[in-house]
């Protein structure tokens, strides 16, 4: 008996030991998890690319005619402290099962990884992501929406307008891509809107691409501001050339749009993120790294 109390009395402090050096590995993986982060990251994930063999319809003034270009599909996620928003969805992940993309019109589309199988690859599943925000909403920006109908959809109120509209509807093709967000739960903005309430992530219209197109303002500690485009730039030479694409719904608004980017660019002394830019892509760290 006093043999078996004192090995309880031996074995406690080996006890209390394994308790903590538990604890401690707990907390360490709590750390590595996504969402458990004391200030914002950001993963760019693949959500498609487009082959385009004539950029003509990117530029009015024929600047671009004739070229050939690679463009990429971004979709970005950020991990705030106070929960997740996923910028963009890509095209539908449904098209990685089709080899050879969808081609249509000069421009050749695809998917090789599927969104979720990537937000897999950090332990989330769809459900996990707290808001889904759209910069506008044709297929290669709002493809994988139907995935997030759980999530919070944050939109400028003239997109949403736009979305629901009889005129949008006719395009069935592009509305089926969203149909399923019409009720869905919604923080719908004029202006601008602070996502967190931080000042870190700021989603501001945009419009003329579309009647309700946004950019995205994300400060991050180390990394500094980042401005994400959207559509109001497809590529960087169009950045340059401030070029005004045949498919604006509204060149004057385009145009006050790329003023007021460009003012906002420089205040924040902002990295630019042109998203369907190869360079400006592949200038992010390589999923699953992140920037912070």
């Amino acid at each position: 008996m006093l043999a078996s109390m004192n090995l309880v009395r031996n074995l406690a402090p080996m006890r209390h030991i394994a308790i903590l050096l538990s604890l401690l590995i707990f907390t360490a993986a709590c750390a590595d998890k996504p969402g458990a982060t004391t200030s914002p990251r950001l993963y760019a994930l693949d959500c498609g690319a487009i082959e385009v063999d004539d950029m003509a319809l990117f530029s009015r003034d024929g600047a671009f005619d004739g070229q050939r270009y690679s463009l990429v599909v971004p979709c970005f996620l950020i991990m705030h402290p106070s929960g997740m928003l996923l910028w963009d969805t890509g095209y539908d992940e449904a098209m990685a099962v089709l080899p050879d993309g969808v081609s249509g019109g000069g421009f050749h589309s695809r998917v090789d990884v599927r969104l979720s199988d990537q937000l897999a690859q950090l332990g989330l599943s769809p459900g996990d992501i707290d808001y889904v925000a759209l910069s506008h909403h044709h297929p290669d920006h709002a493809g994988n929406a139907g995935l997030f109908l759980q999530s919070t959809l944050i939109l400028s109120a003239a997109e949403h307008g736009y979305m629901f509209s009889s005129e949008a509807r006719a395009s069935t093709q592009m509305y089926e891509t969203y149909a399923g967000l019409k009720n869905a739960n919604l923080a719908l903005f004029d202006g601008a809107r602070d996502v967190f309430g931080d000042g870190t992530v700021i989603i501001k219209s945009a419009p003329g691409h579309t009647p309700g197109s946004t950019v995205l303002l994300l400060k991050l500690e180390n990394a500094g501001s980042l401005l994400f485009t959207g559509d109001l730039y497809t590529h960087e030479a169009g950045r340059r050339a401030q070029a005004i694409p045949d498919f604006t719904m509204d060149a004057d608004a385009l145009r006050q749009s790329i003023i007021e980017f460009e003012e906002l660019a420089a205040a924040e002394n902002a990295r630019v993120v042109i998203q369907h830019e190869p360079a400006d892509f592949a200038a992010l760290p390589a999923f699953p790294d992140y920037l912070d």
